[in-house]
């Protein structure tokens, strides 16, 4: 019973610990909100500057693994190079041992379990007052309270008075082997519970209460490297073939990096001993904490000068992706990719929708074809119009649930209002592709019966055609953008002159049906007009709604 007992405390410290952890990055997340897009959108060629943007927002989110799955949705929506994704990925691995620094600081140094209670009551108080609008921060507060109320757990539940796990000394004994043993279980652990600061955490606390030696709480530290990797590989799936190549980058990094340590594991541990003040059994967390520093720093500036040739190299090992055209549509939501980064998935959406607007222009300009050619050359080309219609369905439907699934992550106000208006657009761009593909079978009917529109009847509707594509391409170009009052304005007056081009082009064609022209064409010719101009009207409505964003 007291095994079991151990076991469960065991359990719920370790929960404790990551739900802190978790909740912390969630609400300095939304605190920041869109902001944190826009840290990383600051890229530039130069890697310097990559290299802090990744340590510092690593550093503020607490988290390797939200920056690389954000990286990687970045690089995936083309807002962000290989090349200077290397940069942030050599940041990210370096601003991520700060955590375990302030576990050694805040955990060991002082006795902050005695103040985290109070200190989570306080994030609490500000939740509840709503006027101040600052429930992120005061859930930030609270993750910080319980972070340290779990660490305290742990070191009490696997304290060596207890003898419970005292077992894991074992794992020591086996000489060279131990030191394979300790970075796998690194890896694994870290794999499992995605952080590897969370794995340094109870590395320390075991070290500190003397379960674990200096050496294999070294090789636990050193295999939670690979194991950090999860959630960028996790986040490249089904995405890009430079999505891919940045996950490569984090892969290939981290597993160099514990490969080079391995070979030359005891004059590393040497150079920690060296740097850090005391003894590893009188000055084990600071050893530990130096140690997960010094390795990813020494690691990172290495690489550093080579951002460029590691880019190539990732090109040469992931190949591009196949140019076939896919036939069935497929955008999941990741659940253990980057679980606690928003702006990621919100990164990922907003491509998908732009791939989006760029299948309404392929099938516009594929039934223009159909004004100038109504011929049988058109008509083949129906079977790929139905085509890209039903993909077009399939897109609105996965990009829909994907949305719903994006409402249950931890968003700031404007995030959430965002995907809100996502969901809009998509809507509005399903029903554009419809109507490229009724405008289609309108005129595959015309060319089947056989209908005969006067030259100058078609000449009419290639300006009120251009006005639809000024529409279609004035979206395709501001799509996921903030559109100010001027844009809406340009966008607007496009609106407006299909509409007067409509009433025009209805207008004669009224008049000809009184002078007795075929009944049947020219009612088939109001029906295009009126599609055309539906098109238009969308396009301005996803306008609208990009003005709110």
């Amino acid at each position: 019973m007291n095994i079991i007992a151990t076991i469960l405390q065991l359990v719920g410290s370790l929960a404790f610990l990551l739900f802190g952890m978790k909740m912390l990055s969630d609400g300095i997340q939304k605190s920041a909100g869109s902001r944190l897009q826009a840290a990383l959108g600051f890229m530039t060629g130069n890697r310097m500057l990559a290299f802090l943007t990744g340590l510092v927002l690593t550093f503020i989110i607490q988290s390797s693994g939200a920056t690389t799955a954000m990286e990687v949705s970045f690089v995936n929506a083309g807002l962000m190079t290989v090349k200077q994704s290397v940069g942030v990925t050599l940041g990210a691995n370096v601003g991520t041992t700060i955590t375990a620094w302030l576990v050694v600081f805040f955990g060991f140094n002082f006795k902050i379990s005695a103040f985290a209670v109070p200190i989570f009551g306080f994030g609490y108080i500000i939740t509840l007052f709503k006027k101040w609008k600052k429930q992120a921060l005061g859930e930030a507060i609270m993750g910080f309270g319980m972070l340290f109320i779990g660490l305290s757990w742990l070191s009490d539940t696997i304290d060596p008075d207890n003898g419970t796990l005292n077992f894991l000394r074992h794992f020591a004994d086996f000489g060279a082997w131990s030191i394979l043993i300790g970075i796998i279980v690194g890896m694994v652990i870290t794999a499992l519970i995605h952080s590897s600061s969370a794995e340094t955490a109870i590395v320390i606390t075991m070290a500190y209460n003397k379960l674990i030696p200096w050496e294999f709480a070294a090789a636990l530290v050193i295999g939670s490297n690979i194991g950090s990797t999860i959630d960028a590989v996790l986040a490249s799936l089904r995405s890009s073939a430079n999505a891919k190549r940045t996950a490569l980058v984090h892969v290939l990094f981290n597993v160099g990096v514990v490969l080079l340590v391995c070979i030359f594991f005891n004059p590393f541990l040497n150079l920690i001993d060296t740097i850090v003040p005391g003894t590893p059994e009188t000055n084990i967390t600071y050893h530990i904490a130096a140690l997960h520093t010094v390795l990813k720093t020494i690691a990172a500036f290495l690489c550093l000068p080579f951002t460029g040739q590691i880019a190539w190299l990732m090109e040469k090992l992931v190949p591009e992706d196949p140019d076939a055209t896919p036939t069935e549509y497929v955008f999941e939501f990741n659940e253990t990719a980057g679980r606690e980064n928003a702006t990621s998935y919100i990164v990922r959406v907003e491509k998908e929708i732009q791939d989006m607007t760029v299948l309404v222009t392929k099938m516009f300009e594929g039934v223009s074809g159909g004004f100038k050619n109504r011929d049988d050359s058109f008509i083949d080309n129906i079977e790929e119009l139905t085509r890209q219609e039903d993909f077009a369905d399939q897109m609105k439907e996965q990009i829909t649930k994907y949305l719903i699934n994006c409402s249950h992550l931890p968003l700031s106000t404007h995030q959430i209002r965002s995907l809100s208006i996502m969901q809009q657009i998509v809507d509005e761009l399903e029903e554009m592709t419809d109507d490229c593909y009724n405008v289609a079978l309108l005129l595959k009917k015309s060319i089947d019966n056989k209908m005969e529109f006067a030259q100058e009847d078609m000449d009419r509707l290639e300006p009120y055609l251009d006005l639809a594509r000024q529409s279609m391409y004035f979206v395709s170009t501001n799509i996921n953008q903030h559109l100010d009052k001027d844009k809406l304005l340009t966008a607007k007056e496009i609106e407006a002159q299909i509409d007067v081009f409509r009433h025009n082009l209805k207008r004669v064609a009224r008049k000809r049906l009184e002078a007795g022209a075929n009944v049947k064409t020219e009612l088939l010719y109001i029906d295009i007009v009126r599609k055309i101009e539906k098109f238009g009207d969308r396009a301005y409505s996803i306008a609208n709604s990009l003005s709110e964003f």
